[in-house]
C-alpha cells in the first residue's frame, strides 16, 4: 500500500468512535453497488413486526445497555 494510504489509515484510526462509524458507513455505501431502494421501508416493516410481537407478549424486551454491551463485545 502507498504511504498516502498508510497516512489515511492512521488518521482514521485516531478518530473518535462515532466518526469512525460514520466514515465506515460512507465508504461501505460508496462501495456497495447493490443499493436497495426499498431497504428503509423493509426496516420499518421489520420494526413494526417486532413491536407488534412485543405487544402480544411473543417477544421479550431487553435493556438497551445490555444489548449494546453484547454488540461491543462481539466487535472486539
Amino acid at each position: 500500500m502507498s504511504s498516502h494510504f498508510h497516512d489515511l489509515e492512521m488518521q482514521a484510526r485516531a478518530l473518535p468512535v462515532k466518526e469512525k462509524a460514520a466514515l465506515a458507513r460512507l465508504l461501505i455505501e460508496e462501495l456497495d453497488m447493490t443499493v436497495d431502494d426499498d431497504a428503509d421501508q423493509l426496516w420499518i416493516h421489520e420494526a413494526q413486526r417486532r413491536y407488534d410481537a412485543y405487544q402480544k407478549g411473543e417477544l421479550e424486551a431487553q435493556p438497551g445497555e445490555e444489548v449494546m454491551a453484547r454488540v461491543r463485545n462481539r466487535l472486539k
